[in-house]
């Protein structure tokens, strides 16, 4: 060793080769490529949202669902009767509204009730005979005549119905139903004898069949008494 250091030609030889040696080294980790990332990998905090998405995706149709059933009942279309009944009870409310002074519904009693009946007689299409007319008590006469027209019996009976459920819907007691009041009853059998017998058309009450029953003596006993 000590010959070969003691000539120049070597040790600038060994020199040489080990610069070179390191050089090589260093240039081929630096060239050397970096591991690539999985594809699968994803960050915390992507992971995170993620997750949350999905969270809230999964409880949306579940809270949504309330307000979607409250939608669903709103949007419903109401029946003929229920859709009637709203137009009717708008119509009284208008017409108390348009007394001098105006009525309350509060205030309301039987009286404005007879008279709101009386009012709509002018919008009638059932033709009333007078007394003084001949055609007075014939279903169908061959002419026309002046008589005024009416409405008819079964339409204001129908009316009071919606108005009295109406009333009590709308926060009305029944004690105080200005709708289910006697006077009101009277005056719509008057109006049905008055035109049954001014058009010729008696009204005939429709009797209720009641099922008969046998009795262990063998005779037929009514429901009617079996309840008592």
């Amino acid at each position: 060793m000590s010959c070969l250091l003691s000539r120049p030609k070597y040790v600038i030889f060994i020199f040489l080769h080990c610069t070179l040696s390191s050089f090589t080294s260093f240039l081929f980790s630096s060239c050397h490529p970096l591991p690539k990332i999985h594809s699968n990998y994803h960050s915390p905090s992507i992971i995170m949202s993620t997750e949350k998405a999905k969270e809230s995706t999964a409880e949306g149709p579940s809270r949504s669902t309330p307000n979607n059933h409250n939608q669903q009942q709103q949007t419903q279309p109401l029946s003929r009767y229920e859709s009637q009944k709203r137009r009717d009870w708008n119509t009284f409310g208008q017409y108390l509204k348009n007394q001098r002074p105006p009525v309350a519904l509060s205030q309301c009693n039987c009286s404005h009730v007879l008279e709101f009946l009386r009012y709509l007689d002018q919008f009638g299409k059932t033709k009333v005979h007078m007394h003084g007319c001949v055609f007075f008590g014939q279903p169908d006469p061959p002419a026309p005549c002046t008589c005024p027209l009416r409405q008819a019996w079964g339409s204001l009976d129908a009316l009071i119905g919606r108005l009295r459920a109406a009333y009590e819907e709308n926060g009305g007691s029944p004690e105080n139903n200005p709708f289910g009041n006697g006077a009101i009853r009277v005056y719509l059998r008057e109006v049905r004898e008055c035109q049954a017998k001014a058009r010729g058309i008696p009204y005939k009450k429709k009797k209720k069949k009641r099922n008969q029953m046998k009795g262990i003596d063998g005779s037929k006993v009514s429901n009617a008494y079996m309840d008592r």
